[in-house]
């Protein structure tokens, strides 16, 4: 056996197709005049956010949360003392419409963790306010939360995150309108709020 085709034969097969490289062997065999390479990119990205909002949803389960009310929570106790946004600010810091926004506020209002009362600054207004409990709540959820993340980011090298990190922020800012645009944008049309996040979670 000449040494070449010995090494040939000694060597480890390839590694299998994932579900991705698959379907673009399969377009690529039936639609050869279509460039498939973006879904090497988006596709991917696109299988990630689903099986990431699977593992997150894991975490909020555990608090009696689901991801739109722990999203909620958040942002609240983001806000800082006193705890407390208006629900339009609410919906667009959790990128959800304004009726979204109020069936979580009453599911979270009927749980005992947060209350609804007349803005001090315009008696027409209401806020929405983290109870104690609410806040201890979310206190608890976000750092397991933040354990669940890094678990998840540590099967990527630290030198990869940073360079994904930092690949995924120059990619939304060219893809994301700036935030009083989005702001505007999402005030004056609910409707079209389509570009977010599965389950319309901002995910921070």
């Amino acid at each position: 056996m000449r040494p070449e085709t010995a090494a040939a034969a000694s060597a480890p097969p390839p590694p299998p197709l994932d579900h991705i490289a698959r379907i673009q062997s399969e377009w690529a065999r039936e639609r050869p005049d279509v460039d498939v390479s973006p879904q090497g990119v988006i596709g991917r990205l696109h299988r990630l956010a689903g099986m990431l909002t699977e593992q997150l949803c894991v975490v909020y389960r555990r608090f009696g949360l689901s991801e739109g009310e722990f999203d909620v929570l958040a942002a609240l106790r983001r806000a800082g003392e006193p705890f407390e946004r208006a629900p339009g600010e609410l919906a667009v810091h959790t990128m959800v419409t304004t009726g979204a926004m109020t069936k979580r506020i009453d599911r979270l209002e009927r749980d005992g963790l947060v209350t609804r009362r007349r803005s001090a600054g315009d008696g027409r207004g209401r806020v929405v306010a983290l109870t104690p409990a609410g806040r201890e709540l979310i206190d608890q959820a976000f750092t397991e939360h933040m354990r669940n993340e890094r678990r998840l980011l540590d099967s990527l090298p630290p030198e990869a995150a940073a360079q994904l990190e930092t690949l995924l922020t120059t990619w939304l800012g060219h893809m994301e309108p700036p935030h009083h645009a989005r702001v505007a944008t999402d005030r004056a049309d609910p409707l079209c709020r389509t570009a977010q996040t599965p389950g319309g979670s901002s995910r921070v």
